[in-house]
């Protein structure tokens, strides 16, 4: 009897762990080849893991909502379909031992009383509660979100402000002492050790006030738009471009170029390779900055990514790579099929990661402008806003006139630890002169 190991794949650079959020197949189960066993979660995108095998699946090694690091062993599938579901796997540790030989934040020991636990703890709950020296009844009396009341990391980041609240109203009331802030395991939620972080306000909820528990990619959202702020020091740039020809010169090429090409032209594109062409000619802002804060990586590749909004309200960044590689016609092919892929969570891993500079379209929204946060480890993104006539006046040879022109606000977000006023200013400037001077005669 052939048995074959089902490993949790990688998924895309910087993606170390993901969670299970559901198998698809129980113990027992026969699994055609490719057909989809379980459905995972990264901090970047939800996926399916099919298998490689055809065979039984003998052997589930974590469960639902468990962090699994990639290369781990997950499953067991053995290629004799009358495999006993109860029959342990030869040279496959236990679930147990597969856990606690994949830590996923700390390389700390598992503190010894844990392990009396009737109750299963994540490697990255039990780090948490370590570095917190919560001990196993009080982690036990933390009431659980997860498959069966299992504590999840949201949960016990959660408690830990409103543990330290109840310890402050004691000492409060008797020293009169100042609050202390709760020391967070910083490692485990992705935030640099040099970073300060506060702790949330408490907040009161009135009659008529509904509760709405954020989704887990609204939650993921939120600490990593958290930690952008805390790790870089947002400065925003403003110019407003004149971009009568590029808008005119869209208007007439857009119909001949979908029924040549099959696919509609946008703004975006048009965007991206203005954006791309900046980047060649400043491309200290095609950088990222170290975990250790001290030095600058120069990216080789200019891969653009454009934030695009889900029918759930909550924002994806797919990546089109190589940007300045691309003529119009292939940008507009990628910008439309990932933008159609993202809207229908059907992005691969690998197409929402490597962004070395991100776009985003606020006059989509009909906004003017916008001060977008920077999506780390890059060091700026530029929205551009709704684009609107207004007149102005042009210098002519015969002088100077009065026209309608169209006109649009871009704003540019950057690092100031690492990108200068001149450096953001004068980049966005050479952006908008690029839109500006969009050849109205090109050919599509």
């Amino acid at each position: 009897m052939a048995q074959f190991e089902l490993t949790m794949p990688k998924m895309g650079e910087s993606v170390a762990e993901a969670t299970i959020i559901k198998w698809t197949k129980n113990e027992g189960d026969s699994i055609k080849l490719d057909e989809t066993v379980l459905e995972i979660a990264t901090d970047k995108v939800d996926s399916e893991i099919p298998s490689p095998f055809e065979g039984t699946l003998i052997k589930k090694l974590f469960n639902e909502n468990d962090v699994v690091q990639v290369g781990a062993v997950i499953a067991i599938i053995s290629s004799d379909a009358n495999a006993s579901v109860a029959e342990t796997p030869k040279a496959v540790a236990p679930v147990s031992a597969t856990v606690a030989s994949t830590p996923l934040v700390t390389s700390h020991a598992e503190p010894a009383d844990f392990k009396n636990s009737d109750k299963f703890y994540s490697p990255l709950v039990k780090s948490i509660a370590k570095e917190e020296g919560i001990s196993l009844s009080e982690l036990d009396s933390i009431k659980g979100s997860g498959q069966d009341g299992r504590v999840t990391k949201s949960d016990i980041l959660a408690y830990l402000p409103n543990r330290n609240k109840t310890a402050q109203v004691a000492t409060t009331s008797e020293t009169k002492t100042a609050p202390i802030t709760p020391a967070v395991n910083k490692s485990a939620v992705g935030v640099p050790d040099n970073t300060v972080l506060v702790q949330r306000p408490a907040v009161s909820v009135g009659a008529g006030d509904e509760i709405i528990e954020m989704d887990r990619m609204r939650k993921i959202i939120a600490d990593n738009m958290v930690m952008s702020k805390h790790v870089s020091p947002h400065v925003t740039s403003f110019v407003e471009a004149d971009v009568t020809n590029l808008v005119q010169w869209r208007d007439k090429v857009k119909k001949d170029f979908e029924k040549r090409e099959g696919e509609k032209m946008t703004f975006t594109p048009l965007f991206i390779e203005c954006v791309a062409k900046a980047i060649k000619d400043f491309p200290m802002i095609n950088i990222s900055v170290d975990q250790t804060g001290t030095k600058i990586i120069k990216r080789k590749n200019i891969n653009v990514g454009m934030a695009a909004a889900l029918p759930s309200g909550n924002l994806i960044v797919p990546v089109i790579k190589n940007a300045d590689q691309k003529n119009l016609v292939g940008l507009t092919k990628d910008v439309n099929d990932l933008a159609t892929r993202a809207r229908a969570n059907k992005l691969a891993p690998d197409e929402i990661q490597g962004g070395t500079f991100t776009l985003t379209n606020v006059g989509g929204f009909g906004n003017v402008m916008g001060t977008p946060i920077i999506l780390q480890p890059q060091v700026a993104i530029l929205a551009v806003g709704t684009i609107k006539k207004k007149p102005a006046v042009i210098e002519t040879p015969q002088g100077d006139v009065i026209a309608i022109r169209h006109f649009m606000f871009l704003s540019l977000s950057y690092d100031h630890r690492v990108v200068d006023g001149s450096l953001g200013g004068t980049f966005l400037r050479k952006v908008a002169d690029y839109m500006e001077q969009w050849d109205i005669n090109r050919i599509s």
